[in-house]
């Protein structure tokens, strides 16, 4: 990886990622401890678990289809990225006063909400900020800026349950505090950029007749995979099962989020170089070996193995599937493209979760993780026959 051409990425690629940093830091102060929360304080069960996990990403997704049409529409991606991210600032410090699990389904679902209005608009905008012979590094920085965030945020709770309080609400308030500091470097250091083209208006939602072939293949790719990609939450029930301390798992989560920053930058470089199908491919068969490690795993240190290893899938495929939409659609069709994408990405994350949890609580761990297993091969296949790899520009 050349440094020095990270170091020369574009203002607004260098202040998104900051963005994601200091939001991660927030979220990931939460995220981990979150199921633990919802399963040992309040008594939600596994099942009620993946659900809040799908009903929310779901939602999410609904909002980020709209909110992409509107940022082609109007060209002011800036301002739903800012009410994105100040959304979710706000809702978190209030999980921490939640009394029940139907609380903190509503306050993840408000969360959510502001990942929806911001994540189409800022994709768009990434993918507009840079030139297409590095637009997989690009996206492989945000990612990577993301992941070292959410590093920092389980260390931050470490920290904090170690050495000033073991109450997991006072560290969920305290979330709050980086959440400031992302919102300010959006404000200051985030411009929007002009289309090269004016765009036509974009009809809300998809039109499937104005869609590549190419770029249908690679939605229905995408949600077949997802189908067998549930919520992290139970790679983090399956850790504290197989004995992992709760009080290490901030430090899992560290290392797991480790592995996806420092791969996620070379992982979309080299899509810059050898093409997007190829690294998607290797990455789904990564997942699929993570999974099957998941479903067999007897010992407490091969959950630290496997997190690890599942962390490079992330770098693989982040980048590069974000890449990729940005390939297939022109410019001005973008914003609904990504939006399309992560619309697709979020209508199989409920059924993915909830399936998750009906197959480990009535035929055992090993069934469900070997379906999200078995689907990560299905995807990988159809990647090889359907889709071939956008001209390299």
């Amino acid at each position: 990886m050349d440094i020095k051409s990270v170091l020369k990425l574009p203002k607004n690629v260098w202040s998104l990622g900051w963005v994601s940093f200091f939001n991660d830091v927030s979220s990931e102060m939460i995220y981990p401890l979150l199921p633990l929360f919802l399963n040992q304080v309040l008594g939600a069960g596994v099942v009620f678990i993946g659900m809040i996990e799908g009903v929310a990403e779901s939602l999410s997704s609904f909002l980020k289809l709209f909110s992409g049409w509107v940022s082609d529409r109007f060209q002011r991606r800036k301002r739903l990225i800012l009410f994105g991210y100040g959304l979710a600032s706000i809702t978190r410090p209030f999980i921490g006063l939640a009394t029940s699990a139907f609380q903190i389904l509503f306050l993840r679902s408000v969360d959510r909400v502001g990942k929806g209005v911001r994540s189409s608009p800022r994709d768009a905008l990434l993918s507009s900020s840079v030139d297409e012979s590095e637009r997989g590094k690009a996206f492989g920085f945000q990612r990577s800026m993301d992941h070292a965030g959410a590093m920092i945020g389980p260390l931050v709770t470490t920290l904090l349950l170690s050495s000033v309080t073991k109450d997991l609400r006072v560290v969920f308030g305290l979330s709050f505090i980086p959440a400031l500091f992302c919102l300010w470097i959006l404000c200051r250091g985030v411009t929007d950029v002009a289309a090269r083209q004016s765009p036509a208006p974009t009809p809300l939602g998809p039109s499937w007749r104005g869609w590549d072939r190419k770029f249908k293949y690679f939605l229905l790719i995408i949600f077949l995979f997802t189908l067998g990609n549930s919520s992290d939450a139970f790679l983090l029930l399956r850790a504290r099962d197989l004995g992992i301390d709760t009080v290490w798992i901030p430090v899992l989560w560290f290392f797991f989020h480790l592995s996806k920053s420092t791969s996620s930058i070379p992982g979309g470089t080299l899509s810059d170089r050898i093409g997007r199908k190829k690294v998607m491919i290797l990455g789904w068969a990564i997942y699929g070996f993570v999974y099957l490690g998941f479903a067999f795993a007897s010992k407490a240190y091969h959950i630290w193995a496997l997190f690890l290893t599942y962390g490079l899938f992330y770098g693989l495929t982040e980048g590069a599937e974000r890449a990729w939409v940005a390939d297939l659609v022109k410019e001005g069709k973008r914003g609904t493209a990504y939006g399309a994408y992560h619309f697709t990405v979020g209508i199989a994350a409920l059924p993915a979760s909830l399936l998750m949890g009906f197959l480990w609580k009535t035929i055992g761990v090993e069934w469900a993780f070997s379906f999200g297993a078995a689907m990560a091969l299905v995807a990988a296949f159809l990647a090889l026959i359907l889709m071939g790899d956008p001209k390299n520009r």
